[in-house]
């Protein structure tokens, strides 16, 4: 069992560090000029838009690590001469499209020959050309603008085709995973084809996948052909998804450690995320299925709700609290209080309930909606005055809650049950129309109840999946809509867990918080160089460049998770449960605490990247010489766009494995996530605190008395910001007695419910003969032509002889 308990509040800090927060421009801390009433730091809110992707130059720099710059250079030699042996000294960016089309021609060609290394050669030609032929151009822009021409001209030669069966060769080619297995360290230069490919494919993928208004008309023909072909089995019999999870599992299992790990994980994140769609289309297929199964619409855009949320500012640690102590004490020792700070207690009475004071109590509420909560010392204290925001950060929040309350058919159910129950004296069952002898106000609340009753696409598809279970004659078949997710579906069935233990396996060996141990698996293979660094500048940046491979690593992981959760929970919630219930037998739950066990802050404002050897940038400028200084300093940004995607991403994970599932909520509480998570509220962003607030709800109920009072501050944001279900007494623990924790019950009952399913739908080999239809019509049969073997024929006489005349045949006891 992994150790993931927290030491139960903030991380400790000295008076110096409390008034220090990270400054917005630089990686250093400075002194915060502004302090709240309280004596609590304010940190700035992050501005982090979430988004399927960051922006199109950032993941083009995230495929190369820093120690495959010198290849950049490499590839343009090979193009070159390849180019000059056929074409004049023009340059490519002179020549017509007749000419493009040619040459891109020839060099794939190139790519059928025997040679490994004249092939080599031709792929990195090819590479070149993906990379927008940087060496003819003068900006970033111009490298990009060349890029998308060139990649769509190799995608309509049909580049792509080629170099799928390229790596599967590569993948299968035994000699250079026995090589690689039998090195003590593999290095750079083990994957040299591999890396190759795996780049060309990325580019291609990226780049097409990126929405650009002015393309023209024959592009996005290409763009959607390209799109269909990607997730339908048509390379090598299976999505390109599924054979890319078969390297990892291949890796994972230590056959080919010379894979280079973070390239396919990127390729693999982009396909699922180009054939399945983003958030947004994530969104539009919810929208459709609700409108096809006769549901009402969504109450609110979730992905509006939550940009529009602000950051609340995050709890005190003990530090904190004892300072705040240590104030009043003092201020109790002044024997008179001052006129104005009573004058302006009067005015802003925080009791009074008129409007104008509304408006200011939501402002402030949020502000600070979960600082410290008051000693009881404060609280016959006069209200210091508030300080007076200036006129730039008022921010007008929308009154009221955000989110709409929603109630299900079961807490309707519940509801009258246990009113019946306490006024009549008996139930009736699931009857949640019949309301005879029950008094006024427990109509009113089930009037109320039905007004914000939400039924969910899941419920539609497990009632189905009854139906058919029940009546499997009767049931007729079912219409399975054959879209990109149920191809991968399928294509993954067979080996998922195995899948599921590999991405796991690599995300526990690139999290921060991960001891090196020698069993585990090495992911470094496409990073680390052939000659280990000699100088200190040399191990700084090696250094740097480790640390980035494993964000990235983690970046990959956790969004191709999480967006395969999502879209097959929209294609069938039976698809998702088997995902999910795997990744909770493989211990993601634990894993997610352990990878947030760390100092959040400083994963999230990490400085490991050197802007200027990010491509494009380092093919286009003449490079600065790199210092240990500069190497420190890290570039401007206020936080790293990335780790913040990754931890919203596996908190988003989290909740998805949780929700509704007492056991896993028990494990939560069990693994004493609670200070962990309350250790990532400091982090001032609206949407990642919103996923450590829905975390925290759930088991808010088995977590005492005393932690819900001493944490009120936390619980007030809670009841702000996450959506409210009526009915739901999440704040208090009176069912607890009614909830024994039966983990095994409740995951075996699932299992047995998700088996069904996959049998019926995928496993028709071992479909009940009981069930297959039958024909009882006499003169059908007997007209059915039976072909006879003819050694039976020649024998028919002896075959007469032996079952028909000399056996007794009782006739009365036949027709009875």
């Amino acid at each position: 069992m992994m150790d993931v308990g927290g030491n139960g509040g903030g991380l400790p800090v000295n008076n110096k560090q409390r008034a220090m927060i990270p400054n917005k421009g630089r990686g250093e801390f400075t002194r915060n000029p502004r302090k709240d009433s309280e004596g609590l730091s304010e940190s700035p809110d992050l501005e982090f838009e979430y988004s399927d992707t960051d922006k199109w130059a950032a993941e083009l720099s995230e495929l190369y690590s820093y120690t495959e710059g010198p290849e950049f250079a490499l590839n343009r030699k090979c193009f070159e001469e390849e180019f000059r042996a056929h074409v004049s000294d023009r340059k490519w960016t002179e020549l017509d499209a007749a000419q493009h089309r040619a040459h891109a021609m020839r060099l794939l060609d190139g790519l059928e020959v025997i040679a490994r290394e004249k092939r080599l050669k031709v792929a990195r030609a090819i590479l070149y050309m993906a990379q927008g032929t940087f060496a003819e151009c003068g900006s970033e822009a111009e490298v990009q603008h060349w890029m998308r021409y060139n990649i769509f001209l190799l995608l309509d030669v049909g580049t792509f085709s080629a170099l799928v069966e390229l790596l599967n060769m590569e993948i299968d080619n035994s000699a250079a995973c026995s090589s690689a297995v039998r090195k003590p360290a593999i290095s750079l230069a083990d994957s040299t084809d591999l890396r190759v490919l795996l780049n060309i494919m990325y580019l291609m993928v990226e780049t097409i996948h990126q929405e650009e208004p002015a393309d023209k008309p024959e592009w996005k023909m290409i763009k959607e052909t390209f799109r269909a072909e990607l997730g339908s089995p048509l390379y090598n019999n299976e999505p390109i998804s599924v054979m890319l999870f078969g390297m990892v599992t291949k890796f994972c299992s230590g056959h080919a450690p010379h894979f280079p790990m973070k390239k396919v994980l990127l390729l693999l994140w982009k396909s699922i995320l180009f054939t399945l769609g983003g958030f947004e289309q994530l969104q539009n297929i919810k929208v459709r299925k609700r409108e096809e199964l006769g549901l009402p619409p969504l109450p609110e855009d979730s992905i509006r709700v939550i940009r529009s949320m602000r950051a609340a500012s995050p709890p005190a640690s003990a530090s904190d609290l004892i300072e705040q102590q240590q104030k009043r004490a003092r201020r109790e020792h002044k024997a008179l209080i001052k006129q104005d700070n009573l004058d302006a207690f009067n005015e802003k009475d925080p009791y009074k309930a008129d409007d104008s004071r509304e408006d200011e109590d939501d402002n402030d509420d949020n502000d600070n909606s979960m600082e410290a909560e008051t000693f009881p010392l404060e609280r016959d204290e006069v209200m210091p005055p508030p300080i007076p925001h200036p006129p730039s950060e008022r921010v007008s929040f929308p009154k009221g809650l955000p989110w709409a309350p929603k109630v299900r058919e079961k807490d309707i159910e519940n509801f009258l049950e246990s009113s019946r129950s306490k006024f009549i004296g008996y139930t009736l069952g699931s009857d949640t129309d019949t309301v005879v002898g029950l008094p006024r106000p427990i109509h009113e609340s089930i009037k109320t109840l039905k007004l914000h009753k939400y039924v969910s696409i899941a419920e539609i598809q497990v009632a189905k999946e009854e139906e058919f279970q029940k009546t499997p004659l009767s049931g007729g078949e079912e219409e399975v809509e054959m879209c990109a997710t149920e191809l991968l579906y399928q294509g993954i069935l067979p080996s998922l867990p195995q899948y599921m233990i590999a991405l796991l396996k690599i995300l526990l060996a690139a999290a921060p918080t991960s001891k090196a141990k020698t069993d585990s698996i090495n992911i470094l293979a496409d990073v680390l160089p052939e000659e280990m660094p000699t100088t200190v500048l040399q191990s700084m940046k090696l250094g740097v460049d480790v640390n980035r491979h494993k964000e990235i690593i983690v970046k990959a992981i956790s969004a191709i998770l999480l967006l395969l959760l999502k879209h097959f929970k929209l294609n069938h919630i039976y698809q998702f449960e088997y995902m999910a219930q795997h990744l909770v037998f493989a211990n993601c739950i634990p894993l997610i605490l352990k990878f947030f066990n760390q100092n959040i802050m400083s994963y999230i404002t990490a400085k490991n990247s050197i802007s200027v050897l990010d491509f494009p940038y380092c093919v286009v400028h003449e490079l600065p010489e790199l210092t240990a200084e500069s190497l420190e300093a890290g570039d401007n940004n206020q936080f790293c766009w990335r780790n913040l995607f990754s931890c919203i991403n596996l908190l988003r994970i989290l909740n998805k494995l949780t929700k509704w599932k007492h056991s896993r909520t028990m494990m939560l509480v069990v693994f004493k996530s609670a200070p962990i998570l309350k250790r990532a509220l400091k982090v001032k962003q609206a949407m990642m605190q919103l996923y450590v607030l829905k975390l925290l709800k759930v088991q808010t109920k088995y977590l005492g008395r005393q932690w819900r009072k001493s944490n009120m501050k936390t619980m007030s944001a809670i009841y702000q910001k996450v959506r409210h279900r009526l009915n739901d007494d999440w704040a208090y623990g009176n069912d607890l007695d009614a909830r024994p924790w039966d983990f095994q019950a409740e995951e075996c009952a699932l299992r047995a419910n998700i088996e069904r399913f996959n049998s019926r739908r995928y496993d028709k080999s071992h479909s009940n003969p009981d069930f297959l239809p039958v024909d009882n019509c006499l003169q059908s049969v007997l007209g059915q032509r039976v072909d006879l073997p003819e050694d039976f024929q020649m024998n028919y006489d002896l075959w007469l002889e032996r079952e028909v005349f000399s056996k007794p045949i009782s006739w009365e006891e036949l027709l009875q």
